[in-house]
């Protein structure tokens, strides 16, 4: 693509960085086959290409976002399928994230707009916060059928009640010796609305012979994707600095994340801080020990898999930012068949459940029309369970999908000796 940016523009590092990644697009749609967006709206300014030539004439022209680029870029979901798919390497990703900076610096939404996003923003990343909101979010149900639409997607993806307390997790009964070292992201929302998850994380781990070091607090990802360059960079600084601590003090082996999204974006630290003098080269290092709990336990080897657990059928549900922001693919898959359990693929993987984020509250319809497609297929493939890699997916599929939604690892953890999911298990409350 041919771009006709100025020298005083491509000074900026941000806009030399879009322009070439501008300059990879050769137009040639691949990306429209697999857009969300696209796929189910057939709008080309809700493609991929669409979306870059809007992208191209607001940087380019160096103009404030209009109404029209503020309603296309804000309806894609970051799912970057558009990236597997094109055969031109165009980095979609740090483009989006490039208009959405530019949009929330330079574009006025209306009163309700603005106040929405910034209640997400002010609240998701602090678990302290999250508790208070689930228990308004409790008062305020009965009145679910008098509010916005925007505001009863809130309120239907929010839990009934928060865990209280975040679980200790039980030791198993004879630790492996220590053969890793490594840091567990515990992320902000997923610690309040389902801490299980990280208490599961830590006894595979652990029984597969890692130190777990838990380093609480949000990555950043959830305003970085809203726009909210401050709050995300110093949300990330603080993630950045706690690690390279650790690294600097005893080693550690790897970065484990068990929210696809937050690893997709701990991936990019190196990218989100390079022009940074005081964090580039800690974030360069974070990045490149940042792996998914599933690479992890490839490279440690699951441990022996318990003889109590019953045989299920396992429908793997890979996030977004699994397969195509980290592209991790076979990792879950291999892992989920060697604890003994049948995996079967749900068709159309490649499409987004329209959990994304904060998208499923900023944009209910077309996230309840991809929802259900993906629970369609889910159903077709008749398994007793659906298992996925991001807090997101699950929350955005449970309530409707008739089967139990749970985390990979948690399958994995029972399968090795820990106790069955809650969603399993009779006796939860």
């Amino acid at each position: 693509m041919q771009t006709r940016f100025t020298e005083r523009q491509l000074a900026d590092p941000d806009t030399a960085d879009s322009e070439q990644i501008l300059r990879k697009c050769v137009h040639c749609g691949f990306c429209t086959a697999t857009c969300p967006t696209y796929v189910l709206l057939g709008d080309e300014l809700d493609s991929p290409r669409g979306r870059i030539y809007l992208i191209k004439d607001m940087l380019e022209n160096d103009r404030p976002a209009t109404a029209t680029v503020v309603r296309h870029v804000d309806r894609c979901l970051s799912c970057l399928s558009c990236m597997t798919t094109c055969p031109s390497g165009v980095h979609y990703q740090h483009l989006v994230d490039h208009a959405r900076i530019h949009i929330e610096r330079t574009f006025r939404r209306p009163l309700a707009d603005r106040w929405l996003r910034g209640a997400l923003a002010f609240v998701l990343p602090y678990p302290g916060r999250v508790r208070v909101a689930l228990a308004l979010a409790a008062l305020a149900r009965p009145l679910a059928p008098l509010l916005p639409p925007r505001l009863r997607a809130l309120l239907a993806l929010a839990p009934a009640k928060a865990n209280a307390s975040r679980p200790e997790p039980p030791r198993p009964t004879a630790l492996a010796a220590k053969r890793a070292r490594v840091a567990l992201l515990e992320g902000c929302v997923q610690t309040v609305i389902a801490p299980d998850i990280n208490a599961a994380t830590i006894r595979l781990l652990e029984r597969a012979g890692a130190e777990v070091v838990r380093v609480g607090g949000c990555c950043g990802a959830l305003v970085h994707h809203l726009g909210r360059e401050a709050q995300a960079r110093a949300l990330s600084a603080s993630i950045v600095e706690r690690l390279d601590a650790e690294l600097a003090d005893r080693g550690l082996d790897a970065i484990v994340t068990n929210a696809s999204g937050c690893g997709t974006h701990a991936k990019d630290y190196g990218h989100l801080f390079r022009n940074d003098a005081r964090l580039a080269a800690k974030a360069a290092a974070v990045s490149a020990k940042a792996r998914d709990i599933t690479e992890t336990l490839v490279a440690l080897g699951l441990p022996g898999r318990a003889p109590t657990v019953p045989p299920l059928t396992v429908a793997y549900h890979s996030a977004c930012s699994m397969q195509h922001g980290q592209k991790i693919d076979s990792a879950p898959r291999q892992l989920l068949a060697a604890a003994g359990f049948e995996v079967r693929e749900i068709a159309e993987g490649h499409l987004c459940c329209g959990s994304a984020g904060t998208y499923n509250v900023l944009q209910p319809v077309i996230a309840g029309r991809l929802r259900e497609r993906k629970l369609a297929n889910i159903a077709r493939t008749r398994a007793a369970v659906v298992a996925t890699g991001n807090v997101g997916c699950i929350t955005q599929l449970r309530a409707a999908a008739g089967v139990p939604v749970v985390h990979t690892v948690e399958l994995l953890d029972w399968a090795t000796g820990g106790p069955p999911p809650r969603d399993l298990r009779t006796d939860a409350p």
